[in-house]
């Protein structure tokens, strides 16, 4: 090699090393040049699953490459959102969470292996999805009031499901003890789909479960609905009572968000491109109207990055006083 093309070769290595920012600026102006990571921290058959797989493959024909989805569940989403913390942040591993149960792992887990909100760059809120609370049609229940007048008659005999330890649906669970003076005995699971597995197979008599996870069992008979934790009643449920409408009380409500993250420090022109896609996406009524009725998300929820920021700082608080409040645990 001549003299002149060593000298340029070193030329181009000295300025790539004093500017490190412009290399990631160039990186971050051509991607995706490859398939993009989706890690969803917990099992197939789960509401996040569900969900956040409608949501993979339009947003991968949106930005012209494959999303390949990895589902990996357990500590209630932590141990994905651990991995995705971890991750190099070139815009090639993003997360789609519970962003509920993002916010309630803080106080059940105080010793994370991570912070929730510096280790993470929001890119946007996806949906919300209502609880159901389905029994297993072996037991004797066919409304909520007839589950509260045989929990009071047989204290501590029943059990509930839950999709993981410190999540909405245990929350959910431990709150209805609470609130109509009852003790069911609370079982986590991994996610949703083994909760709802052994449901069905009648080892637990009943779920709190997101819409979506039960809403094909419970259309073919396979589970009983009694009622459903939103303030409103679901578009995919409406002969379903809410819990207030059902036992006649006011205040009771749970549902489970989600949003799509990405680790810390991802390029923003990353982030602002995802987020504009899946802003589209939400707003667009055949994408809507899937999260629906596949996803069983009664409201779609486009939102920029700081508003998902501001979200999670608003509820946050609320979500730990109320656990503080019904002493809840993770035992």
């Amino acid at each position: 090699m001549q003299r002149p093309q060593l000298a340029a070769l070193a030329l181009v290595s000295m300025l790539a090393a004093a500017s490190p920012d412009a290399a990631v600026a160039q990186s971050a102006a051509a991607w995706p040049t490859k398939p993009v990571r989706m890690v969803i921290p917990w099992p197939p058959g789960g509401g996040a699953d569900i969900v956040g797989r409608i949501l993979a493959e339009p947003l991968a024909q949106a930005i012209g490459q494959a999303i390949v989805v990895e589902n990996r569940g357990g500590s209630n989403g932590a141990i994905g959102a651990e991995a995705v913390a971890r991750a190099v942040p070139d815009g090639y591993t993003i997360m789609f969470q519970s962003i509920t149960s993002q916010m309630l792992n803080p106080t059940f887990f105080p010793k994370l292996p991570f912070d929730t909100f510096a280790d993470f760059a929001p890119i946007g809120l996806v949906a919300e999805v209502p609880l159901v609370i389905v029994v297993n049609p072996a037991l004797p229940v066919k409304s909520l009031a007839d589950l509260v007048a045989l929990a009071k008659k047989k204290p501590g005999s029943l059990s509930f499901a839950s999709f993981g330890a410190g999540s909405i649906s245990q929350l959910a669970g431990e709150l209805f003890n609470r609130q109509f003076g009852v003790k069911m005995l609370h079982i986590p699971y991994k996610g949703g789909g083994p909760a709802l597995i052994d449901v069905l197979g009648g080892h637990v008599p009943i779920y709190f479960s997101g819409v979506g996870t039960s809403l094909p069992q419970l259309r073919a008979g396979k589970l009983r609905a009694l009622g459903v934790t939103s303030a409103a009643r679901s578009r995919l449920l409406p002969d379903v009572p809410t819990v207030d409408e059902a036992l006649g009380t006011r205040g009771y409500e749970a549902a489970v968000m989600f949003g799509l993250l990405a680790p810390a420090r991802t390029p923003q022109e990353i982030i602002t491109r995802l987020n504009t896609e899946v802003v589209r996406l939400l707003n667009t009524p055949e994408f809507a109207a899937r999260l629906l009725n596949q996803g069983g998300s009664d409201r779609a929820t486009a939102t920029s990055p700081q508003e998902m920021i501001d979200y999670m700082k608003t509820n946050m608080p609320r979500w730990a006083a109320l656990v503080k409040e019904i002493g809840a645990r993770i035992d």
